[in-house]
């Protein structure tokens, strides 16, 4: 059976999440921060069409925002989670296979539709996400991932596409890759495009037609994967199930710097709950962690101190009360008095998956408690978001507090903001 692979790419995904509650953005520039609001990590089109580049910092933008009325947006990863849930769940009307690939991108298995009118259907799937959702996105439709991400991406850009291109024809498929530089080319970054450019590889055509030696010998064998794809070969699998990662970290800046080990204590406990979350959601658990600490190391005014400390655990879990102790331990161990600090995390080490774990008879009766209490909690946090519930030692946290001075509210999680529609019922019967 011949391969059909679709790629669904949400559109400016941040902004549109923005604009989605909010109609009078519509036609607005608009930007999404990272986190404490330093740099522009998403914009819309018309924040694009000023000039504005990904990772400016934000203090580098104030006139444009200014003069061009540009909407600034903290980011809102809760709201912007849940909508690609959202995206998702309609997606699977359409097809059984799907492989989420990033929060705002999704492949589609479409090889069992090869005899329906996949342009139609891809512009079925299109008009049910922008209705069900409220997201636009684009479809790129081919028979390799690759080729499909050449169509996804030639969408965006072509008027007559409409935001759906299928390449099937191997005509329409020529004309896309010449169109398409060799360095736009999935899996091809801006040292390999280079390095092609010297040999006379320029456009994804050119890529499509160096030999299996020269695909090895300059772009090793992950190239020369990428190279087969090009030429029409299905070469990467669709991945179901996301591999489970081998280690997993938490960490962010504090708005401001802090010298304060209870506040620090706060900062890192959030940090530990969210990898523990991550660790159960692959059915995991983590036989070591590492907890670590620093100063900015931009300001030369202040002095400097990095330090880490990593703690072998007893057996492996997931379960949050221990690996808040040992967190807890591992900070006390590398907190120095008389610093400023700028940045705390925990790093989970030593993974294996659950079912692999060895139960010691002494602990077997707290191990079935912390499970079921952990389930508990999970089910919380993912019905009504992950502030719900939480550990005293967990504080306030308002010292170590993410900057969000434009933080839009999270419509979707919280009932407290949820939108609040009115309805006079004297004035509408005038």
């Amino acid at each position: 059976m011949s391969k059909l692979f679709a790629l669904v790419d949400c559109n400016n995904f941040y902004a549109s999440c923005e604009r989605l509650f909010d109609p009078s953005l519509e036609e607005k520039p608009i930007v999404v921060l990272s986190n404490n609001d330093g740099c522009v990590i998403a914009r819309s089109n018309e924040a694009k069409a000023l000039g504005i580049k990904m990772g400016v910092p934000a203090f580098e933008i104030k006139s444009l925002v200014k003069t061009h009325g540009v909407k600034v947006f903290s980011s809102n990863y809760e709201l912007y989670g849940d909508m690609s849930r959202r995206v998702v769940e309609t997606l699977q009307q359409f097809s059984p296979d799907l492989e989420v690939y990033s929060i705002d991108e999704s492949f589609l298995d479409l090889s069992n539709f090869y005899n329906t009118d996949i342009q139609e259907y891809a512009k079925e799937i299109k008009a049910t996400v922008q209705q069900w959702t409220g997201i636009p996105v684009a479809i790129g439709v081919a028979p390799t991932k690759t080729l499909a991400k050449v169509a996804n991406r030639l969408s965006k850009k072509s008027s007559k596409a409409k935001g759906v291109l299928v390449l099937t024809d191997p005509r329409h498929i020529e004309e896309a890759l010449k169109r398409t530089k060799a360095g736009d080319v999935w899996g091809i970054g801006r040292r390999y495009a280079k390095k092609l450019a010297e040999l006379g590889v320029h456009t994804a055509w050119d890529l499509r037609h160096v030999t299996d030696a020269f695909a090895r010998k300059y772009l090793t064998v992950v190239g020369l994967r990428t190279v087969k794809e090009l030429r029409g070969e299905p070469c990467i699998e669709m991945e179901m199930v996301p591999p489970a990662k081998q280690n997993i970290c938490t960490s962010r800046s504090f708005a401001k710097t802090v010298g304060n080990l209870s506040a620090i204590e706060e900062a890192l406990a959030t940090h530990t709950i969210r990898c523990a979350t991550k660790l159960r959601k692959q059915k995991s658990c983590a036989g070591a962690l590492t907890v670590f600490l620093q100063t900015s190391r931009f300001n030369e005014q202040d002095k400097l101190y990095f330090n880490s400390r990593t703690i072998k655990l007893n057996a492996p879990t997931s379960s949050e009360l221990e690996l808040l102790h040992y967190a807890k331990l591992a900070l006390k161990a590398i907190f120095r008095e008389g610093y400023g600090y700028k940045k705390t995390g925990i790093i989970l080490n030593d993974i294996v998956p659950e079912n692999q774990v060895q139960l010691s008879l002494l602990n077997a009766g707290h191990h079935e408690r912390d499970t079921r209490l952990m389930q508990t909690l999970d089910n919380l946090r993912e019905r009504f978001g992950f502030a719900t519930v939480g550990y005293g030692m967990q504080g306030e946290g308002n010292e170590c507090a993410l900057r969000k001075e434009f933080a839009s509210p999270c419509y979707t999680t919280k009932v407290a903001e949820v939108m609040k529609v009115g309805w006079n019922y004297y004035s509408s019967s005038k």
